[in-house]
């Protein structure tokens, strides 16, 4: 469908007769400028595609109110809502504090696989089965992960224990 100068310049019409009032009112219930600019462009496009004629300007502002009154009562009802808060409110993630073990470094030095294994079971205490439904292999791969990468660590600390280096 192709849009005509009319249909461009009633869209503006209502954006400019509206959206100030449709921001303002979500505001007011939602405290939130990012939703009240999502409300603000929903109202506005039902009121665009809305084929019934108002009987007054008194008809249609009446039902821009109530249109927005209800959208924003539908997003303080929705389970989302109700379930996330503010970016700013959430508290900063702190990243732990590494600790000073020459055996985790000896850990961390590892290929990926037998350091997760490693860690996943000596460190957060997890069984074989446990890691294996974690990381989708099965609990011999797990198993033999673990043992070889025990027999990696054990070469690596001795070889640090005899002054020779990682």
């Amino acid at each position: 469908m192709r849009r005509t100068r009319s249909d461009t310049s009633h869209a503006d019409g209502l954006v400019h007769a509206y959206a100030d009032l449709i921001l303002r009112l979500s505001y007011t219930y939602l405290a939130s400028t990012h939703d009240a600019e999502d409300i603000c462009q929903n109202v506005l496009i039902k009121l665009l595609k809305r084929e019934a004629p108002f009987e007054s300007a008194e008809h249609e502002r009446a039902w821009v109110i109530r249109a927005t009154a209800n959208a924003c009562k539908d997003v303080l009802r929705s389970g989302w809502r109700r379930t996330t808060v503010e970016l700013e409110a959430a508290p900063e993630p702190t990243a732990p504090e590494p600790p000073d073990s020459p055996v985790l470094e000896a850990v961390m030095g590892l290929p990926e696989a037998y350091r997760a294994a490693l860690y996943l079971h000596y460190y957060e205490g997890y069984t074989a089965r446990e890691i294996a439904a974690m990381t989708e292999s099965t609990e011999d791969a797990v198993a033999a992960r673990l043992s070889r990468g025990r027999k990696k660590l054990r070469a690596t600390l001795e070889g640090a224990d005899d002054g020779q280096g990682l």
